[in-house]
C-alpha cells in the first residue's frame, strides 16, 4: 500500500467519525465499524504505518570490531 493510499484511507476514516457514521467505503468495498472505539482504532492504526512510511527504512547499524594494541 503507497503513502497516498494510506493518506486517502486515513482522510476517508475521519470523515466518516466527524460525521457520526460507521462506515468507510473505498477502492469499491465498504467497511462498517461496530462502534467508534473501533474506528478510533482503524484511525490510530493507519497514522502509524503513515508515519512509518514517512520516516523511511531507517538507521542501519553495522558493527564492527577494534583491536587495541
Amino acid at each position: 500500500m503507497t503513502l497516498d493510499d494510506l493518506k486517502s484511507r486515513h482522510s476517508a476514516l475521519l470523515a466518516a467519525r466527524y460525521s457520526g457514521t460507521r462506515s468507510v467505503s473505498y477502492d469499491g468495498k465498504t467497511v462498517t465499524y461496530g462502534t467508534d472505539a473501533e474506528l478510533a482504532a482503524a484511525i490510530s492504526d493507519i497514522e502509524r504505518r503513515i508515519a512509518k512510511a514517512e520516516r523511511g527504512a531507517g538507521r542501519i547499524l553495522r558493527p564492527h570490531a577494534v583491536k587495541d594494541l
